[in-house]
């Protein structure tokens, strides 16, 4: 197959790829002119540069690649092109929401609607919802979110994203399956690095006191989940949660870390949540003056607040054999063997 992967150069887009290379296909990276390509450096890759902010010239983009793949069309695109962090709300819909709307109507227009689109979204587009406990959901406290949940996002990413969802499932022509992963982890990464430098610092920071039930998915899990779903006439017009099939509590993540560090003494520091909050606010207002994202902001309040992750993955190992392969203590030490080998840490 002919696959085009937007966001080719970020964490999950430059796994995809090189899977893709794996497999046989002919990949195409999708990147922006000034994208790191860093881990794109197999010369089997063919490079596509994208402008999703103006529909005009991206559909003149898109004719050019045509011409060069002699009038074919793209059998998959995986739009993994994403904002994460952004200094203001709206920027989360320019590059979220209306990148993904201007790519599918640049497509439609071209005449290179491809046999599949899988979007990247994001478990977060929920919000914090089944959060009061249940005596049906032994051991756990919280029971998982659904698809059928109707979904209260409560951060601008998680709406962004949820706004491009709505886009696609409006559509009634286009063929398009949604991957909703919850926290991805693994080399490359750097928000959850962030966690093992501190610990590194013999220091741990968690927020709140109220139990938090925790979901994981390592990279090659998500990237597996994408080849399958590509593929799964069932999988058509559907969404779905992927996770590695656990349920953590707060520590595990960080204790994990901790073991495959070797370091022997962390100081473990629970703050409560009006404490981070003041915090997130500040640094928030911070980085508008200086025009430098900070780890710490109102979204990032709301990601670690949030009690409950549990996602049913159920639809996605039933609908294209979906079955995760890394658990917890396995992906760690897979990430922290390749923040050493890189002198991350």
């Amino acid at each position: 197959m002919t696959i085009l992967v937007t966001g080719a150069s970020g964490f999950i887009g430059s796994y995809i790829v090189e899977e893709g290379l794996r497999k046989g296909h002919e990949m195409w990276a999708g990147v922006r002119g000034s994208s790191s390509r860093n881990y794109l450096k197999d010369d089997r890759i063919r490079f596509a540069e994208l402008d999703f902010s103006n529909p005009q010239k991206l559909r003149a983009q898109l004719e050019g690649y045509r011409q060069q793949m002699g009038g074919k069309k793209w059998d998959v695109i995986v739009h993994a092109a994403g904002a994460t962090k952004c200094l203001h709300e709206k920027d989360f819909y320019r590059v979220n929401t209306e990148g993904t709307r201007n790519l599918v109507e640049a497509l439609r227009a071209a005449d290179m609607t491809p046999d599949r689109f899988v979007f990247i979204s994001s478990l977060s587009i929920y919000g914090a919802i089944r959060e009061n406990p249940t005596e049906d959901n032994k051991p756990w406290i919280y029971s998982p979110i659904l698809n059928t949940d109707t979904p209260q996002p409560n951060t601008a990413y998680g709406r962004s994203k949820l706004e491009a969802e709505k886009y696609l499932q409006s559509l009634t022509d286009f063929p398009f399956t949604i991957l909703r992963p919850t926290g991805v982890y693994g080399p490359r990464e750097k928000d959850y690095f962030l966690m093992a430098s501190s610990i590194a610092g013999h220091v741990d920071f968690a927020v709140g006191y109220r139990p938090q039930e925790i979901t994981f998915v390592y990279v090659m899990d998500v990237v597996q989940a994408v080849f399958r779903c590509m593929q799964a006439p069932q999988a058509v017009g559907r969404a779905y949660f992927l996770s590695d099939g656990q349920v953590y509590h707060s520590r595990r993540f960080s204790d994990l870390l901790q073991q495959e560090m070797g370091v022997k003494c962390v100081l473990h520091i629970k703050a409560p949540l009006w404490f981070l909050h003041v915090v997130c606010r500040i640094s928030t207002r911070l980085s508008k003056i200086t025009g430098k994202m900070s780890a710490l902001n109102n979204d990032k309040y709301h990601i670690l607040s949030q009690r409950n992750w549990q996602c049913d993955i159920e639809p996605a190992r039933r609908d294209f054999g979906y079955e995760p392969e890394w658990p917890l203590e396995r992906g760690v030490k897979a990430a922290v063997e390749w923040y050493k080998q890189e002198g991350w840490l």
